[in-house]
């Protein structure tokens, strides 16, 4: 099974920047596409990005557009999420998962979370 393992959160003013990263061990990190979540306290958890197996294709919600960018180094084993240009509503428990790219994949493979959270 895929172990992933989210770092990198913490406490930043807004307006500052934070990179994440998912350390994925266990299987063939390249077998999977890849993407980033979030959850704030009461809220839904909800989609921010996802990039697929080669890093060759990315999506982003659009609440993060042009502030986020996903990422990843399959030699490493790591993808990253880099965030610039954070707000307050930016604060969540990030959480990084995994799709099979088999048909029928789903995103069932998740990490441990990072919290970040932005301070205005």
């Amino acid at each position: 099974q895929l172990q992933l393992v989210e770092s990198g959160g913490g406490l930043v003013q807004a307006g500052g920047s934070l990179r994440l990263s998912c350390a994925a061990s266990g299987r063939t990190f390249s077998a999977y596409d890849m993407g980033w979540f979030r959850q704030a306290p009461g809220k839904e958890r909800e989609f921010v990005a996802t990039i697929n197996w080669s890093g060759g294709s990315t999506t982003y919600a659009d609440s993060v557009k042009g502030r986020f960018t996903i990422s990843r180094d399959n030699a490493k084993n790591t993808l990253y999420l880099q965030m610039n240009r954070l707000k307050p509503e930016d604060t969540a428990v990030y959480y990084c998962a995994a799709r099979n790219l088999a048909p029928g994949g789903r995103y069932g493979y998740w990490g441990q979370g990072t919290q970040v959270t932005v301070s205005s």
